[in-house]
């Protein structure tokens, strides 16, 4: 079933999350410890991210230090048709422009089509950690919006190749992702909205956010998407804090603030421990007041730690 149709179709505020495959050489054991716990809680779907290639260095016996290239994360199709199957849920890979060139995306789209997973979320991926700004693949995406339209062509049969003959259309629906704070890269609030707006021209069905801590962000965000007449459902993305690192980690990586009041009672934990109770419940209120303004679904960024999230849902679903 299409996400996009599950979405529009809800009579409630309906529970989704995300889950990461597991480090190269995990198992899918991992991911069933992120999934199954939450499976009482009835989602209606998953998102399986998807990772691109970094740049990494190794030194030999010899001292000779060895430039090379990995990818931490593999398998997101592997994870995703799995728990596809396996829980008999729908299941919602990333697909992403960063590290990938416009053939190796047709085959990767085919492979999905073949495996009858017809729910994507388009996204430009992220920059190298080498790199100081995203760098284009030779031959890849520069932009979310230039991979959807591939995706678009494909389900009208069109293919990279124009001389196939009898090319079969695909099937897929389309999210994207929205920035309540506004993306990085983005030149001002005003642009990236305009650029999010020509994803939903381009064919995206809705909208899931990056993370936020302050639901006025997201309030603020929807308004002003209506205003530009985005009229798709806007999912908003959530995350429970963990770590005490956190505090300074999420706003420097993601580009987003954290409400003072939260921030304060994070800095004042000693441990862990103590700060993903804060962020527990944190999320806990941010959740609730999310549910009581019948937002289409929230969603959330489990991070491969589902007991917290656990305590979410038990308080919210």
């Amino acid at each position: 079933m299409k996400v996009a149709d599950i979405i529009k179709n809800a009579t409630k505020t309906l529970f989704t999350f995300e889950i990461l495959p597991p480090l190269k050489g995990g198992s899918f054991h991992e991911i069933e410890h992120t999934i199954e716990p939450l499976l009482e809680f009835c989602p209606s779907y998953i998102n399986v991210t998807s990772h691109r290639s970094d740049i990494a260095y190794r030194t030999k016996a010899n001292g000779e230090t060895v430039r090379y290239t990995t990818k931490k994360r593999p398998g997101s199709v592997g994870v995703a048709v799995a728990a596809k199957f396996k829980y008999n849920i729908e299941v919602v890979p990333h697909i992403i422009c960063a590290g990938f060139t416009r053939d190796e995306t047709e085959d990767a789209l085919i492979d999905y089509h073949f495996l009858e997973m017809n729910n994507l979320l388009v996204l430009r991926g992220d920059k190298m950690k080498s790199d100081p700004a995203f760098v284009t693949e030779r031959g890849g995406h520069a932009h979310a919006v230039d991979l959807l339209r591939q995706i678009q062509n494909m389900n009208k049969g069109i293919y990279l190749n124009s001389e196939i003959e009898n090319s079969t259309p695909t099937d897929f629906s389309c999210g994207v992702a929205g920035y309540p704070e506004t993306h990085s890269d983005a030149k001002s609030a005003e642009q990236d909205l305009l650029y999010l707006k020509e994803k939903v021209d381009a064919g995206a069905e809705y909208i899931v956010t990056q993370m936020f801590f302050d639901n006025s962000k997201y309030f603020d965000f929807v308004a002003h998407c209506r205003q530009a007449g985005i009229t798709v459902p806007i999912i908003p993305g959530v995350k429970p804090v963990t770590t005490l690192n956190q505090v300074d980690v999420l706003p420097r990586l993601f580009s987003l603030t954290l409400p003072e009041e939260f921030e304060k009672e994070l800095r004042k934990c000693k441990t862990n421990d103590e700060a993903k109770h804060v962020g527990t419940e944190w999320l806990t209120m941010q959740a609730l007041e999310l549910k009581r303004a019948n937002v289409p679904a929230i969603h959330i960024y489990t991070f491969g730690i589902p007991d917290n999230v656990v305590k979410v849902c038990k308080a919210v679903f």
